[in-house]
């Protein structure tokens, strides 16, 4: 999108003076009310002065990216850079595109700087011309006042952040996210592995603000799928009935939250075998199987990620429910297996330890389990590819640049949030096994918070067992 230097696009027509000064003028005062500290600022100093007392001389920078254009005219919704809003707490309402957090070092500490751009005086015609900053465009957005009161940071206009960065200074920053910052910055070679390996470690763990909500993302999402639920009926009625449900579901997310944590999978019938279908343009059939994967992200950019299997006629096939069994045995192993001081792989192989007998009894896998469970066989995996387990935070797969040894390789500990996810997909061209299953696709994911006892799975609203899956989703459509 071309843009002249008041924001305007290339083809706007052109600021008359008349109307630029007519513009200026005529316009009330608009100031917030009832504008004070959030709540949760606490957990946000917490989380910088550890930043600080890792790296007490240095110059630490967290852009929170800019806004991508999308067919010339409009944006891509815009969502801050993970780290910017670990450690500003800055709302997905509340964001501007191309601010910059800078915890400046002053010898006992640093102090927290936030360049933003201002919003938009009358006296400027940016607030009518501009498209990405303009409230004649995209609504009111906070003072530099306003957003320092709120989030607790000093506040600088961001025209100033050029001026401001110097390559004199040792720094730490998130590349490719701001030109300015890439452009004015200095950071030695080989420290950028370090520093953001620390930054995904340090939010392995999380702290009650971020459990509180993520139990309000599970909690919306929950919600969600009741609402999917009550319109299977309307959606075997319609052509590409996947996407009436896909719908219902982001109809929850944006009302109770600020958007999807991620697409949503809606995979009716044998798209359930396929691990990542989005396309979600199926037609919805009576007798067949849906798998939907989905999480609401709320205002704090906390997710949920939940996975369900429901028979759309409300009962599971005898075929249906003996591969749902299966795999419902063995979410129940990964869940036992969630506990401080376990291996993290413990999960992956408790579950997989089920599904491998299960496949063995069903006579489809041609070793022992215990063959197929050691490392260099793993035939079973043929039926179950993905992984059970990752953690869950302010992204949907979270932590994902923390070294193995503290994660994937690690011990679970009490604070961490994480999946369990086994699942089970025979493709409906796989001749090993009997045509009855073929087409069937189940997972069974739960959000888990591991505590200092053993685990809570936050997402137990939702139920899992058959029988009482089937009693749920009745009751759902007498409603």
């Amino acid at each position: 999108m071309a843009e002249k230097k008041d924001g305007s696009r290339s083809y706007d027509a052109p600021n008359a003076d008349a109307l630029k000064n007519f513009m200026s003028s005529g316009w009330a005062p608009s100031p917030l009310d009832g504008v004070k500290p959030a709540e949760y600022l606490s957990f946000i100093e917490k989380r910088r002065k550890i930043l600080s007392a890792k790296y007490p001389n240095k110059r630490l920078i967290f852009p929170a990216g800019s806004q991508k254009v999308r067919s010339n005219d409009t944006y891509f919704k815009f969502r801050a850079h993970t780290e910017f809003t670990y450690y500003t707490g800055i709302s997905a309402q509340d964001v501007n595109p191309d601010s910059v957090l800078i915890l400046e070092p002053n010898g006992s500490g640093h102090d927290a700087l936030l360049f933003v751009h201002p919003r938009s005086p009358r006296d400027n015609e940016e607030f009518y011309r501009n498209a990405k900053y303009g409230e004649f465009w995209i609504g009111r957005r906070l003072t530099l006042e306003e957003t320092e009161t709120i989030y607790g940071l000093k506040v600088i206009a961001v025209e100033k952040l050029e001026s401001f960065l110097t390559k004199t200074v040792d720094s730490l920053f998130i590349k490719g996210e701001s030109q300015v910052v890439d452009n004015s910055a200095k950071m030695n070679e080989g420290d950028e592995k370090e520093f953001t390996t620390f930054l995904s470690e340090i939010r392995l763990i999380k702290d009650s603000y971020e459990i509180a909500e993520t139990k309000k993302a599970v909690a919306a999402t929950v919600c969600g799928f009741e609402d999917m639920v009550k319109v299977f009926d309307k959606a075997t009625q319609i052509k590409r009935g996947e996407r009436l449900i896909e719908g219902a579901f982001f109809t929850r997310a944006r009302t109770d939250g600020n958007d999807l944590g991620y697409e949503t999978i809606a995979a009716s019938g044998a798209h359930a075998c396929i691990l990542h279908w989005i396309k979600n343009d199926g037609d919805v059939l009576s007798g067949d199987l849906i798998l939907i994967d989905a999480g609401v992200e709320v205002e704090s950019l906390y997710t949920a990620d939940v996975t369900r299997c429901f028979p759309i006629n409300g009962k599971f096939s005898q075929a249906q429910r003996e591969i749902y069994e299966l795999v419902y045995a063995a979410q129940r192993a990964g869940i036992a297996a969630v506990k401080p001081g376990v291996d993290f792989k413990e999960i992956t192989t408790a579950s997989h330890k089920v599904l491998a007998a299960g496949l063995e009894k069903m006579g489809v896998l041609p070793v022992s389990a215990e063959e197929s469970m050691k490392p260099e066989v793993g035939l079973h995996r043929r039926w179950t590819v993905h992984g059970v387990s990752h953690m869950l935070g302010l992204d949907v797969h979270d932590c994902d640049g923390a070294r193995n040894e503290n994660y994937r390789d690690g011990k679970l500990r009490s604070g961490m949030i994480l999946t369990v996810e086994p699942g089970l997909y025979i493709h409906p061209d796989d001749e090993l096994f009997p045509e009855k299953y073929r087409g069937i696709g189940v997972r069974i994911e739960d959000d888990v918070l591991v505590t200092d006892t053993g685990c809570e799975v936050l997402s137990s609203a939702l139920p899992t067992q058959i029988d009482e899956v089937e009693a749920w989703m009745a009751n759902l459509k007498k409603n």
